[in-house]
């Protein structure tokens, strides 16, 4: 059969289960749009800008389990999506983007609305192609997807001249890709998985340290909670692995690094195992990294070779998916019928449950005083049992968010941890909304991130999302203005804003409601209105206290047993 190029990708798009786009239209993809309105398997959902494509791809694919894709047209729809293709890559989530391109003929020509997207995008993608031959488009797509899904997922970027979209050719669907030059390792050096069970069984003072990865493979979330019950292990998780293990289980110390908990941090700092599962040992995870886990042998398991010892060097490297490895090592504890040393671990436990009685995260709400955003949090996470999908921007906000939203389960987490990108939140949540109707979505954001991509209360708008969006408003870059006064001492040097949008009628012009929080007493009805709704966007601003701080930080270049309290 016969069929033009961008019949050809609407058709490899249906192939690959994509049911899903997040798309801008534009001159240089105008093909593809009219092959897209000739078919309904696939709905297009339009956004009001290009990075805000990305962004609800990469919401929709976290929660989804599915690959995100995007549609962009070429010059600047392909450059606005590059913040939205590097926050994906940072954080490893499986996205395919389409962009438009400029007839082959005019390629280096400077042409109108030209950009040289593949090499613009390099660096921001896992893998990117231009497409060529009209008869190359169905083998590329195939490559895109198995690239973006599978080894440490990543965004692919597809760049196709208008004209290639245009031509014909006879479809031929690749049913098997073979990459000579891409082959994941998937499963665990059996080796490597006997000795880090022995390691394990013997370990006086293990920690199970756990990144994103561990969100990136079936049921591997289930297994971790089953490995550190089996060693009697503590679990912290970075930032982007909250939800790898439920917030009540007594086996979880809660978040570590530069806001982590006391017990998460201490516990790293004085283990002498240190198993890190689906983690690159990020700067704001190990503080000083001379004195990160000084006493501790290391075994680092994931998918990615190269960030393997990339940070911290690895005593007991294991290559490959933390699902399959977590089961390898549990059948391995299994076949040993495997104890781990008790009477030391009881010791262990006691250490912990003593940096646990700080309650470094205990804050104190006055009743006449100003709204704490610790409050407001906490306050969303009762009324929600832990259960719903949060969204975050960044900043004072999103560390707020992490520390007192207690996660029950995985996949329910979406925010920026690696480039830390304002304007994440709403898209993201947009995305997430669109792949679970039924769930509650929630953005937590601050009033200069809600800023970065308010248009897109637009897009939520024209499709019925009711998504729910609580400012948490001080008037400030929050995060900035931390540091600005505890490091440069309170010099807010354009930290502050004084001209902020009355942020019900901007609810109110984009079609949804508004609601203005100034006291403790109007939160909790506000917050139960807010989450009666199931037919509209809501905006939830909320009065913070203006110069309340994150606590605990670990300051930049410090150790983090070098915590700083309050």
């Amino acid at each position: 059969m016969k069929m033009t190029g961008a019949e050809i990708l609407v058709e490899c798009l249906k192939r690959e289960n994509v049911d899903t786009i997040f798309g801008y239209p534009g001159g240089a993809v105008l093909h593809i749009y009219d092959a897209i309105f000739k078919q309904d398997a696939i709905k297009h959902y339009l956004v009001r800008h290009e990075q805000a494509a990305l962004h609800s791809a990469n919401g929709y694919a976290r929660v989804s389990g599915k690959c995100g894709v995007a549609l962009v047209t070429s010059g600047p729809g392909a450059t606005n999506a590059v913040t939205g293709l590097a926050d994906s890559l940072a954080d490893s989530i499986p996205t395919v983007c389409i962009s438009g391109q400029v007839p082959s003929s005019l390629i280096g020509n400077d042409a109108f609305q030209e950009a040289d997207v593949v090499g613009i995008t390099r660096s921001a993608t896992k893998h990117n192609f231009l497409v060529k031959r009209v008869e190359d488009i169905a083998l590329i797509v195939r490559q895109a997807f198995h690239i973006a899904t599978t080894g440490r997922p990543g965004p692919v970027l597809i760049d196709i001249p208008k004209d290639i979209s245009g031509e014909s050719c006879e479809f031929i669907w690749p049913e098997k890709v073979e990459m000579r030059s891409y082959k994941p390792v998937t499963h665990g050096h059996p080796g490597q998985i006997k000795r880090a069970v022995k390691s394990m069984l013997s370990a006086k003072r293990p920690v199970l340290y756990t990144g994103g990865g561990i969100l990136n493979s079936v049921g591997s979330a289930a297994m971790l909670r089953e490995l550190s019950h089996a060693l009697n292990a503590p679990v912290t998780n970075t930032l982007m692995g909250l939800g790898g293990m439920p917030h009540d289980d007594p086996h979880f110390l809660g978040m570590l690094g530069m806001h982590g908990t006391f017990e998460a941090n201490m516990a790293v700092s004085h283990c002498d195992l240190l198993v890190a599962i689906g983690a690159r040992f990020d700067d704001r995870v190990t503080g000083r990294l001379d004195a990160f886990a000084p006493d501790a042998k290391v075994i680092h398991i994931d998918i990615d070779p190269s960030s393997i010892s990339k940070n911290i060097h690895a005593h007991l490297p294991i290559v490959g998916d933390v699902g399959e490895v977590l089961k390898q090592l549990l059948e391995e504890i299994a076949r040993r019928d495997g104890k781990p040393n008790e009477a030391a671990l009881t010791l262990w436990w006691e250490q912990i449950n003593q940096w646990r009685s700080r309650d470094s995260l205990g804050f104190v709400q006055d009743a006449d005083g100003p709204i704490k955003p610790q409050t407001v949090v906490r306050m969303v996470h009762e009324k929600t049992r832990g259960n719903a999908i949060v969204a975050t921007d960044v900043g004072q906000h999103q560390m707020w968010a992490a520390q007192f939203y207690g996660f029950n389960r995985p996949h329910r987490w979406l925010t920026s941890g690696g480039l830390g990108t304002m304007g994440y939140g709403l898209p993201a949540g947009i995305g997430a909304q669109v792949a679970m109707p039924e769930e509650k979505v929630i953005v937590f954001t601050g009033d200069s991130s809600i800023q970065m991509c308010s248009q897109e209360f637009s897009t939520a708008f024209q499709y019925n999302l009711p998504v729910i969006v609580i400012i948490l408003n001080n008037g400030y870059m929050g995060m900035v203005r931390q540091w600005q006064e505890m490091f440069y001492e309170s010099r807010y040097s354009q930290s502050y804003f004084d001209s902020l949008p009355d942020f019900v009628k901007m609810a109110e012009t984009y079609g949804g409601t508004g609601i203005r929080v100034d006291s403790l007493e109007e939160l909790s009805p506000a917050l139960d209105k807010a989450l009666a709704s199931h037919d509209q966007f809501i905006i939830l601003d909320v009065a913070v206290s203006k110069e309340e701080n994150v606590f605990p930080m670990v300051p930049a270049g410090a150790a983090l047993n070098e915590m700083v309290l309050s």
